[in-house]
């Protein structure tokens, strides 16, 4: 017996550790590199496709050439400016474009106002590109993957498109049911993906192991310098290399920054370099594997079986973003960039598992609009790079910006990083502009809807504020008004909850219960939900209660604090307060809950151009139901409403 137990393993903190880091870097596989570690299946194939409208000739210095471009572009929008640069800077944890934008509001009401809000609009715009990366990426991804049945047997190619749409349809059919269930098989399939494409990648190698000299930057610099008129065209499919670059940074909050780091620089970065490696060895070997270099790669006996692998790769790829489109859109409701969502969690026990039905429908029929328009991966593919590089060179802008102000770094360094990285980007972007033409319009009208979407909500809200504002006038008035005059307005037993922006105006559901029914509640309750620039808020941060300068009259004004990244409960939050700070009056039970709606209707007034206020009324319409956004007891909610004007 004491032999077993002295050979009994102990597990021991640092074991612990160990096993949860693992099981990160592993969870990071199959959620953050899905996009990025899948592009090797069309990359090259789109830079030397010769039907492109600026083809690049294929001859050893142009092989190498581009080969060095690909692997030198991963290393600095990847490995400098999000893994080395951006990822240090977060926002309680959260990274990503969004938690840059709630950093620089959060600055805004301080200084340079005009500034900042010029900064948080533009990071609007990159929300909104990545919006549109949402919708090419799940297109792009399995049409891609499903095309290597061309390869098997060009007969298939008949069933290329079916096949797409079926497998998208299914992926976003079951998007309500979460991916919890399935989202454990996420990093042990990518993890097989990756060394799958690493080894067909080292076998492309052995045939001409010279392709290993494009590690050298000095190959990508002579292609970019000496063939520039090449080159240049040749950016706009090499971005495609580095697509997926967002969501190391967005995803920063769910795993955290260091198993992100490993899982790129010891698993992702190895793998698809060996993989372009492989695949520009062959090009260089056998000029007809131009047609599709990933799948020529393999060999024949084991190209079913990688072309299963490869659409499992893309539909885990697919998920990732669709999964980001809906937090962008969660956290720009919250923020007030759009109206509230309907939003349901898929998971009782992991943070961040939503899903957003209007979002959901809407990028499916977009995607669906894309496999039908342009039919092939690399038809496609002329489109997808400006959403990438265009939130990647804001981000970079946003990230600057704030490493300006958080930073102690030398304001020399800073603005020396800036411009070298900058300039890379923007000869990016230029080149990207050459396919608005032949693509790229799209992916740039998708995001120029979202955000004119986004930009007139935030503006139509302002003046909805505003004139509610003064419909409701001051709280302190009305409670020395009611107060005042008891013998006018009967009291009746119980407690009511009123909902409300502030504790400055009153509520337009007690002014109206006051004004017509002539009776106030014995005991008065005014919240206000208040979404801090932070994903979560502790609990013991979640209510403060302020009895409003005389605790005998009845009247209690509570805050309650959401992070924008939590759900808003207010009767759970609302537990939380005790019954000495409310002075034992707030009975939850039997409470009644008072709404106060708005129905908007369109003005006369100029306050906006005609089609903004169009706009506004029909985003309005998709805004979910207020009881439900705050989890409210129907059987005990009450709404009372007012027209207003826009």
């Amino acid at each position: 017996m004491t032999q077993l137990l002295e050979r009994t393993p102990t597990t021991t903190p640092q074991t612990v550790r160990e096993r949860v880091r693992f099981a990160l870097v592993l969870g990071a596989l199959g959620v953050v590199f899905g996009d990025i570690g899948t592009s090797p299946i069309y990359t090259l194939q789109t830079i030397f496709n010769p039907e492109d409208p600026h083809p690049v000739p294929v001859d050893p210095e142009n092989v190498y050439g581009v080969v060095s471009l690909i692997f030198w572009s991963m290393m600095i929008i990847v490995t400098l400016t999000y893994v080395s640069l951006a990822m240090r800077i977060e926002n309680h944890g959260e990274g990503g474009i969004m938690a840059l934008i709630t950093l620089i509001r959060s600055w805004a009401m301080k200084s340079r106002v005009r500034v900042m809000a010029s900064l948080a609009v533009l990071g609007i715009f990159g929300a909104s590109l990545f919006l549109g990366d949402g919708m090419i990426t799940p297109a792009i991804s399995v049409m891609s993957a499903v095309e290597g049945l061309k390869v098997v047997n060009p007969d298939l190619e008949a069933f290329v498109i079916p096949i797409v749409v079926v497998i998208i349809v299914v992926l976003f059919a079951a998007q309500k049911f979460g991916t919890a269930a399935v989202g454990r098989l996420f990093g042990p399939v990518t993890t097989v993906w990756f060394a799958a494409i690493a080894l067909f990648g080292i076998g492309g190698i052995l045939m001409e192991p010279g392709i290993l000299v494009a590690l050298s930057p000095t190959y990508a610099f002579g292609f970019l310098i000496g063939h520039f008129h090449y080159a240049f065209f040749a950016l706009a499919a090499i971005v495609l290399c580095f697509t997926g670059a967002e969501a190391l940074y967005a995803d920063m909050g769910h795993f955290g920054r260091k198993p992100i780091t490993v899982g790129w620089l010891f698993v992702v970065l190895p793998a698809v370099t060996l993989n372009y490696m492989g695949q520009g060895a062959l090009i260089l070997h056998d000029k007809d594997a131009l047609a599709s270099p990933f799948f020529l790669l393999i060999p024949d006996a084991l190209r079913v079986p990688m072309i299963i692998l490869a659409t499992a790769a893309t539909v885990i790829a697919s998920q990732a973003v669709i999964s980001g489109a809906f937090s962008v859109a969660s956290q720009a409701a919250e923020l007030g960039y759009l109206p509230r969502l309907r939003i349901l969690h898929t998971s009782t026990d992991t943070y961040g598992q939503i899903y957003v039905p209007w979002v959901n429908w809407i990028i499916l029929a977009a995607v669906l609009v894309l496999v039908f328009t342009f039919q092939s991966s690399t038809a496609l593919a002329y489109a997808y790079g400006m959403t990438a590089i265009g939130t990647n060179t804001i981000t970079t802008i946003l990230f600057f910006f704030v490493a300006f102000r958080a930073w102690r770094a030398p304001r020399w360094l800073l603005w020396t990083g800036l411009a070298l990285i900058l300039s890379f980007e923007l000869l990016f972007v230029a080149a990207n502009l050459t396919k608005i033409l032949h693509g790229a319009w799209l992916p740039l009208a998708i995001a120029l809807a979202s955000f004119a979407v986004m930009a007139t909500w935030q503006k139509g809200r302002q003046i909805i504020t505003g004139k509610r504002t003064k419909m409701e006038g001051s709280l302190s008035d009305f409670m020395a008004e009611i107060t005042a005059g008891p013998d006018r307005i009967a009291t009746v037993p119980g407690t009511a909850i009123f909902l409300n922006r502030g504790k400055t105006t009153v509520p337009l559901a007690l002014r109206d219960n006051v004004r017509h029914n002539h009776v106030r509640h014995e005991n008065i309750v005014i919240v206000s939900v208040d979404i801090a620039t932070v994903p979560r808020v502790p609990s013991t941060q979640r209510v403060v209660v302020d009895d409003l300068g005389d605790p005998r009259d009845g009247i209690t004004h509570v805050t309650v604090n959401f992070g924008y990244a939590e759900v808003t409960d207010v009767p759970r939050a609302l537990a939380l307060v005790s019954p000495k700070a409310a002075c034992g009056r707030l009975d939850l039970d039997q409470a009644i809950y008072y709404l106060s709606k708005i129905e908007l209707r369109a003005g006369r007034k100029p306050r906006m151009m005609t089609w903004r206020k169009k706009l506004f009324l029909a985003t309005s319409r998709i805004t979910v139901d207020a009881a439900e956004h705050f989890n409210l007891p129907l059987n005990r909610t009450v709404v009372l409403g007012e027209v207003v004007e826009i």
